[in-house]
C-alpha cells in the first residue's frame, strides 16, 4: 500500500460491521490502526501534511509497507508508515500486538509440550497460521521475555502512593497443576502519573514471594513511599512490615466492606451494616470517623457482637487514609484502581486455563502489566501533588 487511505467510519463499513457482525472487526481494526500509525508518524516528523518547515521537520514521509499480522481475528495486512532517513517505527503497533503475542506463546506452549487439548491445538493453528515447533516457540519466547524483563527492572524512582494486590493463576508444575501467585505492584509518580511498577509470578510461599517482590522494587530505586494501600493479607502484612514497615499502611476500604460481611449475623442487616461503614469512611476528619465508628460499635454490640468486635480491631485500619489530602483520599482509599488490569488478566487467561509453565504466566502478565503502563504514563495526570 502506497498511499494513505480514508479512515473515517464511512457508512458503507458501518453498513458491512452490522451486516457481518463480530466478522467484520478485522477490517475495522485494521482502519483504526493504520489511522493510529500515521497520527504517530505526523507527530514523529514535527509537521503537518504538506507543510513547509524544514527548522521543525525532522524527517521526510515515505509512503507505506504492508505487514500482515497474525491474530486472533485472523490475518490482517496493516500499512505500515515509512520515512525517508531515519528509524521510524510505529509503537502504535508494537503495543498493540504485545499481549497478543504472549497469548499465541502461551497457547503454543502448551501444544509444543504435549499438555493441551485438541480445542487448545485447533486455537494455535487458527492464531499462527502455521504448525510450529519447539525451537519455534523457544526462540519467540526469548525474544519477548528479553523485552518484558528490561521492563520489570527498569529503574524506577520518587513514587508517594504505592498499591499492591495479588490474584492466582492455574500453572503446570512436574506433572501437577497449581496456584501461582501473581503479585502485582502500582503506584503514583512524583510526576502525579500512575505507573505499573512491577509485577511477579512465584509458586512459592506467600511472605517470601511478597519479601522479595517489595525488596526488588526497593533495589530499582523506589524512594518516597508516603501510603501503602493493599489488602490484608497475612503474607503480604507480614512482608510490608519487613520492608516498608515505617510507612503507613491503608487497608483498602472495599475489601473491608466485604470482609465485614462475613460477620454479620441476619442477612436483613447487611444493607444497615454497609450503609454504616460508608458514613465512617467518608468522615471528613479522622477524629469524627474515630467518633462515628464508636456509635457504629455500640449499636452492634448486643445484636451482633462479633461484629462489633471485628469492627473496633479492624475498620481503623482503613481510616489511615484521613491524614492525606482531602482531593487525594478517594483513589487511595481502595486497589479498584487496579481492577481494570486484572479484569483483562482473567479475560485472557481464561482461553490458557492452565498455563504449561510459570514463564508463560509471567510473560503474558507482564506483557499486559506494561501495555497499561504505558497508557496510565502518556495520558492524564492522576493526582496533583504539590511540590
Amino acid at each position: 500500500m502506497t498511499r494513505e487511505e480514508d479512515f473515517t467510519l464511512t457508512p458503507e463499513l458501518v453498513e458491512l460491521m452490522m451486516e457481518r457482525g463480530l466478522d467484520g472487526l478485522p477490517e475495522l481494526i485494521r482502519i483504526v490502526m493504520n489511522a493510529a500509525m500515521r497520527a504517530e508518524r505526523q507527530c514523529y516528523l514535527g509537521v503537518a501534511p504538506y507543510e513547509r518547515n524544514d527548522q521543525q521537520r525532522r524527517d521526510w514521509a515515505n509512503g507505506f509497507k504492508p505487514k500482515e499480522v497474525t491474530t486472533r481475528l485472523g490475518p490482517i495486512t496493516f500499512a505500515v508508515p515509512q520515512v525517508r532517513e531515519s528509524g521510524f517505527y510505529p509503537q502504535a503497533l508494537e503495543k498493540g500486538l504485545r499481549s497478543e503475542r504472549a497469548l499465541v506463546l502461551a497457547l503454543a506452549e502448551m501444544y509444543v509440550q504435549g499438555v493441551s487439548t485438541r480445542k487448545v491445538a485447533a486455537i494455535t493453528e487458527q492464531l499462527c497460521g502455521v504448525e510450529l515447533t519447539s525451537s519455534q516457540v523457544s526462540r519467540a519466547s526469548a525474544e519477548m521475555d528479553a523485552v518484558l524483563e528490561q521492563w520489570r527492572n527498569r529503574p524506577l524512582g520518587v513514587t508517594p502512593y504505592l498499591f499492591l494486590d495479588a490474584r492466582y493463576e492455574k500453572v503446570r508444575c512436574e506433572g501437577q497443576v497449581r496456584d501461582a501467585a501473581v503479585l502485582i505492584a502500582s503506584g503514583v509518580r512524583d510526576t502525579g502519573k500512575r505507573s505499573i511498577l512491577g509485577v511477579s509470578v512465584a509458586l512459592s510461599e506467600h511472605e517470601a514471594h511478597w519479601r522479595q517482590f517489595l525488596q526488588s522494587l526497593v533495589a530499582r530505586g523506589m524512594t518516597g513511599v508516603q501510603l501503602v494501600t493493599s489488602d490484608s493479607h497475612e503474607g503480604l502484612k507480614a512482608a510490608r512490615q519487613a520492608v516498608l514497615g515505617a510507612v503507613p499502611w491503608q487497608r483498602c476500604q472495599f475489601h473491608l466492606q466485604q470482609n465485614a460481611s462475613a460477620y454479620v449475623p441476619r442477612q436483613e442487616m447487611k444493607a444497615q451494616v454497609a450503609a454504616d461503614l460508608r458514613a465512617v469512611f467518608a468522615a471528613p476528619s479522622r477524629t469524627e470517623a474515630d467518633t462515628l465508628l464508636g456509635r457504629v460499635v455500640a449499636k452492634y454490640a448486643q445484636t451482633a457482637p462479633k461484629l462489633a468486635d471485628w469492627m473496633e480491631q479492624h475498620v481503623p485500619e482503613g481510616l489511615t487514609v484521613l491524614a492525606f489530602p482531602a482531593e487525594h483520599r478517594q483513589r487511595l482509599r481502595t486497589v479498584n484502581g487496579l481492577e481494570r488490569l486484572n479484569e483483562e488478566i482473567r479475560r485472557r487467561t481464561r482461553v490458557v486455563r492452565i498455563f504449561p509453565n510459570e514463564a508463560a504466566c509471567l510473560r503474558l502478565v507482564s506483557a499486559l502489566a506494561m501495555e497499561t503502563s504505558e497508557d496510565w504514563e502518556s495520558g492524564k495526570v492522576y493526582l496533583t501533588l504539590s511540590s
